[in-house]
């Protein structure tokens, strides 16, 4: 029961203070836009057309391609355009401007900023072995309190994804900003093993944070509790049918499959559902037992970044002169990534969180992150049970 009661302190402190965070920072609320119906004539300038519908003009210029002030006395079938298209244009703008609307343009560049640096110190610390128990509980700590607690749930890496797919799929819009958030998480999965959902995902590190209050003093897989691995091709199904699930309903219902029990709203507490509130209570509580549940069997990023993280720079590498098959590399491993990594299997390769364990549990110094590929073992090298 103890343990129980360390994630619902862990989940108070979260609630509290996110309530406290987010009415400090004074969070705009992201309402679905809804198409305009316009009202338009033939004999209609812009300037008439605009104070009709209520359009501002920068939304004008945008619509009707304005080079002058002067055209706003233009007629709106001036441009070439039918009623339809004009409309569509509308629409599509007045959606990204609300989109707009809804970002701190403050906090985003701050938080950005931050993870760079914070990203920065992991990767040293796990260049250079510096990584245990204690560190990677204070790194996960102040993860999950700086980059969702302080500077809230948006954005995140599932997020660049997930908004994407669903505003697409229902508008027909691309909002750039998150296309490039995407493009700059996806780099950092490439420069170094999966560092933005390793390290600086708020509800990865919260979820990482809980799942090691279960682990004994030297971090390793006997806890106080049972810890289980879900086979990874278990997982991985779950996750792309849920993926497929998610572009299915956004595109044929417009709707958000994970509206209702998105975990990320734990740091916006004030707009989690009954339903949500259900879920994430599950989700963090099944973190004591499973790693990273969300992320590995419904995380839209967890997909993508698992497919680009093949093509990382830097990753977990072994030398096997050094490696005496001890198998506690594989043993600490919170997940079955480490297994595969160890026996050179290049085929189907679960994902890597670059937590750190297997290095920190070599008692030869044979695991370390480094630039490049792992390499295969040598015939027999490896004696013991798959």
């Amino acid at each position: 029961m103890k343990l129980f009661g360390l994630v619902f302190s862990v989940m108070t402190f979260v609630i509290v203070a996110s309530i406290i965070s987010v009415n400090m920072w004074g969070e705009k609320e992201e309402i679905p836009v809804a198409a305009i119906q316009l009202e338009m004539t033939s004999a209609m300038t812009v300037a008439e057309f605009g104070e009709t519908n209520t359009l501002s003009r920068q939304l004008l210029k945008k619509v009707f391609t304005l080079e002058s002030p002067d055209q706003m006395q233009n007629l709106i079938t001036s441009f070439g355009m039918s009623p339809e298209q004009i409309s569509k244009k509308v629409n599509k703008f007045h959606t990204l401007e609300s989109e707009d609307a809804t970002k701190n343009w403050i906090k985003i560049p701050l938080k950005f900023t931050l993870w760079f640096l914070f990203m920065t110190l992991c990767f040293f610390l796990l260049r250079k072995k510096k990584l245990n128990k204690k560190s990677r509980m204070i790194l996960y700590g102040l993860g999950f309190t700086i980059f969702g607690v302080i500077l809230g749930a948006d954005p995140s890496p599932m997020g660049t994804v997930k908004d994407a797919i669903v505003l697409y799929s229902s508008k027909g819009v691309i909002f750039k900003p998150r296309l490039i958030a995407f493009a700059i998480f996806t780099a950092t999965v490439v420069f170094a093993n999966k560092f933005i959902c390793s390290w600086g995902c708020q509800l990865g590190t919260l979820q990482d944070f809980i799942f090691r209050l279960n682990r004994n003093r030297k971090d390793s897989g006997r806890g106080r509790l049972p810890q289980f691995k879900i086979p990874f091709i278990v997982s991985n199904s779950i996750r792309i049918l849920f993926f497929i699930a998610l572009i299915w309903i956004a595109v044929v219902w417009a709707y958000d499959i994970t509206h209702e029990i998105d975990p990320f709203k734990i740091f916006k507490p004030m707009k989690v559902s009954v339903p949500g509130w259900l879920f994430i209570t599950i989700t963090l509580i099944f973190s004591l037992f499973v790693y990273r549940p969300w992320c590995h069997l419904f995380c839209p990023f967890g997909l993508t970044s698992w497919l680009f993280e093949k093509l990382s720079f830097f990753r977990i590498k072994v030398d096997y002169e050094k490696c005496i098959s001890c198998f506690a590399c594989e043993s600490s491993c919170p997940s079955p990534v480490m297994g595969t990594i160890l026996r050179g299997d290049k085929s189907v390769i679960p994902d890597c969180f670059s937590c750190g364990n297997c290095i920190d549990s070599c008692p030869t110094d044979a695991v370390s992150f480094a630039f490049g590929r792992n390499g295969k073992p040598p015939v027999g090298k490896l004696r013991g049970p798959d």
